[in-house]
């Protein structure tokens, strides 16, 4: 025992005891586990540091921010507001952005980490969704991510009014609208989230909001994590890989650096634009008032879509019901925008039930092989981009000199319209893309050599692929069968009819696997090839 050195000792007195033991089997499995390479698996490690510097910046700022209403006078640093009445709330900030050093700097962190957040996340849905990565048994993920998505917004919508500043009280202002035009239950649910009429006690109501959605945002996350490690990777297809054999590289110590590496790249990213680029100049918006608006003011990003879905209603939509007024301009964008993220979180299940597919998959599809899916991916993204870019209609109208009402009914069309077109192009590429991969996988490239074979017959030459590139271009599973087969009594049920229809419509164009006589000419074409070499 002398020569074995303090930590040594440590290091097998820890070993020894239960949590060592643990730590040594959690280690061991860390080298033992293998994750692919492929880049669209480092969307969560940009979740993962966006929401890191989120959290370490917001729990710095938590020591400086004062979550009050009540109205003070400032005497401080910035000297165009001496003397203003303003929050405490808004006095907090301002004095934390322009009075303590590299207090804006934190700020600015802050906020620029809770924008790239909602895009990592955004990122992570769409790869999901177009390479299937939602199917048994990742579905109840799938709609954890859509929660985590959800309560995104939550939080930063929260965060969004915290300082006061004019900007943000326009905001709240505008919530307090929408609030107030629910029927029946409007006035009461104002009341108490203001305190009492606007703005009343917002602050020390949006406070414990943003820290309870910060929260659950950070629980939804580990639990995320969680499934994703009992349900194991996910990967393209590709020689050697299957749903039971993964090719890649091992979490300890490669994995666990790649993503250490990526992460800190973010993190530093983060911190370069927040001291280069500033972000939320409350102290150029003033303090809010009740009587007041912020011009041209827009939400940030990710709660665009809330605000243009309420550009889009037509006027005059409302009507009375029993003394109240009903105002459609309030309830059909909460319906549609609700509507579109039940159907987002749903997806994979009534895919699920109209397969009927209880096998577990860990090979991703690619989105031209699932043209009807991949269609309705794009056409949501196109109804979700209609009603972001509705909300600067305003913006829009006066940067290209048009009045708003003309951009508003142009949002309109492309509301409509934009989703329609985008299914119809994105599945015809998608079937031109199949078609074309799998002429490339069995005849190879043309090369535009013609040879005379010694029977005399003349062929074209054809380059073909590589083993790896073929199996990856002819990777496409059957499309799924539903029997539509009567039961004892002889009756059809009503939803196998249903589910056999689904399938019919989601996989219809999928295009059928190789069959033997296929595969046999691709030998042949590289025996004519190794031939002509010869």
């Amino acid at each position: 025992m002398r020569g074995i050195s303090i930590t040594g000792r440590l290091e097998t007195a820890i070993g020894r005891t239960r949590a060592g033991r643990r730590a040594a089997d959690v280690v061991s499995e860390l080298k033992e586990r293998v994750v692919p390479t492929h880049w669209s698996s480092l969307f969560g490690v940009v979740t993962g540091a966006s929401l890191a510097t989120v959290f370490i910046s917001g729990i710095v700022l938590m020591f400086f921010y004062v979550p009050s209403s009540q109205l003070v006078t400032y005497h401080g640093a910035y000297a165009p507001l001496d003397g203003a009445t303003m929050s405490t709330a808004y006095r907090s900030v301002l004095d934390l952005s322009l009075g303590t050093p590299g207090g804006l700097l934190l700020r600015q962190v802050h906020h620029w980490s809770a924008l790239l957040l909602p895009v990592a996340v955004t990122a992570q849905l769409l790869a999901t969704f177009f390479t299937g990565g939602f199917r048994r048994p990742r579905q109840w993920a799938w709609l954890v991510l859509v929660l985590v998505f959800v309560v995104t917004l939550a939080a930063g919508w929260s965060g969004y009014g915290l300082p006061d500043d004019l900007l943000a009280g326009t905001g709240l202002r505008i919530v307090q609208g929408i609030v107030v035009a629910i029927p029946v239950l409007g006035a009461w649910a104002s009341s108490v989230l203001f305190g009492g009429g606007f703005p009343g006690t917002i602050i020390e109501h949006l406070y414990p909001i943003h820290l309870v959605a910060s929260a659950a945002l950070l629980a939804l996350v580990v639990v995320r994590a969680r499934m994703a490690w009992r349900h194991g990777p996910t990967q393209f297809a590709g020689p050697g890989r299957s749903d039971d054999v993964v090719v890649g590289v091992p979490i300890l110590p490669t994995g666990a650096a790649r993503a250490a590496a990526l992460g800190a790249a973010v993190a530093a990213v983060l911190v370069l634009v927040g001291a280069t680029f500033t972000i939320a100049p409350i102290w150029v918006y003033g303090p809010s008032s009740p009587s007041d608006a912020s011009a041209g003011s827009q939400p940030d990003w990710y709660t665009g879509f809330l605000d243009g879905a309420l550009r889009l209603v037509p006027p005059g939509w409302e009507f009375e019901v029993g003394g109240y007024t009903v105002s459609l301009a309030v309830l059909v964008p909460l319906a549609v925008v609700g509507l579109f993220l039940l159907l987002l979180a749903v997806y994979p299940f009534l895919e699920l039930w109209a397969v009927g597919d209880r096998r577990e998959h860990r090979l991703l599809e690619r989105p031209r092989s699932t043209p009807v899916r991949t269609g309705i991916g794009v056409a949501g993204m196109a109804f979700y981009g209609a009603l972001w870019g509705a909300a600067s209609a305003d913006i829009v109208a006066v940067r290209f000199g048009m009045s708003l009402e003309t951009v508003v009914h142009l949002f309109q069309v492309l509301l409509l319209a934009g989703p329609v077109v985008g299914f119809v192009l994105a599945e015809r590429i998608c079937i031109a893309l199949q078609k074309r991969d799998r002429e490339v996988a069995l005849h190879g490239f043309e090369t535009g050599r013609i040879v005379r074979m010694p029977g005399g017959r003349y062929v074209e030459l054809h380059r073909s692929v590589d083993r790896y590139e073929r199996f990856r271009l002819l990777a496409v599973e059957p499309a799924p069968d539903v029997p539509v087969r009567p039961d004892r009594r002889g009756r059809l049920h009503p939803s196998l009819r249903l589910r056999a229809a689904l399938v019919h419509v989601l996989f219809q164009d999928r295009l059928a696997p190789p069959t033997r006589d296929e595969l046999a000419a691709i030998e042949q074409d590289e025996r004519v090839e190794e031939l002509s070499a010869a």
